[in-house]
């Protein structure tokens, strides 16, 4: 199967931030969660795209505690 040499990008959402029971000072019951579970909201996007639906995610999300944010990466 032949693949084209063109730069595709996926665009998801994913939270920052997992609770945890711990009760650490200064985290507030907050653990780093870099391996979470992505959300797909888009994909096959030029670069132009994907960051601008990541930063309209953004911008009319709010991120809440778990700091829940667009990003995007190549496909």
């Amino acid at each position: 199967m032949n693949r084209g040499t063109a730069v595709s990008y996926r665009v998801f959402v994913r939270n920052w931030w997992r609770r945890n029971d711990t009760g650490l000072p200064g985290l507030a019951g907050l653990t780093p969660d870099p391996g979470a579970r992505k959300t797909t909201i888009a994909t096959h996007c030029t670069l132009d795209e994907a960051q601008d639906i990541a930063m309209r995610y953004n911008e009319t999300h709010a991120p809440g505690r778990l700091s829940r944010k667009a990003e995007f990466t190549s496909e």
